[in-house]
């Protein structure tokens, strides 16, 4: 069994994969604390995973980190509860050919959706990821990483409105029912809903012309995804899982 842990600024999931076929058994989400202890993160792992006894089972863990101050409590609960070093993510190792500038500057987030793929839909892709920070990614028809955009995120915009407007609540991302708000918190769900399906289309809409004719997916994941995708006729499809999927065939690449 591969534990597959994938650190977010928002959130950490950890996930077990069977390591023959890819399988998705489990998965566990938790909030990302910078000065969580390895004796935290067990006690998190133990108390869900305790009753399926599938600790016994790992063989192998593998990490995509974009918050460095976690990685070394990590490595410290896998060395020390599961006997396990740790294989963290790089730009170096992750089976696919990086296009820019600077390929260590990369998100290891950015990287392993990438090489899902890659791997599973083995065409030019545009990877539309709403995490903490709502990113566009570019994949061309040889699966090499061609850059991206990276916009704030819609949680996070909503937080900086509420905090910048002392008269303004924080209100729930939702689709409105229509786009003229009769009161403060529906003008909000509008500006915020209508706002961003603006931004996402329009940034699309660029990135898909100067990739000219490679016809490109256009595929959406994170929470939020199925939120919008009513309202974003481009997206082809969603896969909540590309991240996990990732991870699992960088560490296949790895083991050959």
């Amino acid at each position: 069994m591969l534990l597959a842990i994938d650190i977010g600024n928002t959130n950490t999931v950890f996930a077990l994969i069977t390591q023959n076929d890819g399988a998705i058994m489990h998965s566990w989400r938790m909030k990302t604390a910078h000065e969580k202890t390895a004796d935290e993160y067990a006690a998190f792992f133990y108390g869900l995973s305790s009753r399926h006894h599938i600790d016994k089972g790992i063989g192998s863990v593998i990490v995509s980190s974009v918050v460095p101050e976690a990685n070394f409590h990590i490595r410290n609960f896998t060395k020390t509860y599961l006997d396990l070093d740790a294989l963290f993510v790089s730009h170096e190792m992750a089976g696919i050919k990086v296009d820019i500038e600077r390929p260590e500057d990369v998100g290891a987030d950015r990287l392993v959706n990438a090489a899902a793929i890659k791997h599973y839909y083995q065409k030019a892709a545009i990877v539309l990821d709403f995490g903490t920070a709502t990113t566009f990614d570019v994949i061309n028809s040889e699966g090499a990483y061609r850059g991206g955009v990276i916009a704030p995120g819609i949680n996070l915009s909503v937080s900086a409105l509420a905090q910048a407007a002392s008269k303004l609540p924080k209100v729930s991302i939702r689709k409105p029912s229509k786009a003229i708000g009769e009161n403060t918190v529906q003008a909000m769900q509008s500006g915020i809903y209508y706002g961003y399906v603006g931004l996402i289309g329009g940034i699309l809409g660029r990135i898909i012309h100067e990739m000219h004719d490679q016809d490109p997916l256009i595929l959406a994941t994170g929470g939020l995804a199925n939120t919008f995708k009513d309202d974003l006729p481009l997206i082809n499809t969603i896969d909540n899982d590309l991240t996990l999927k990732g991870l699992y065939t960088i560490f296949k690449a790895h083991q050959k």
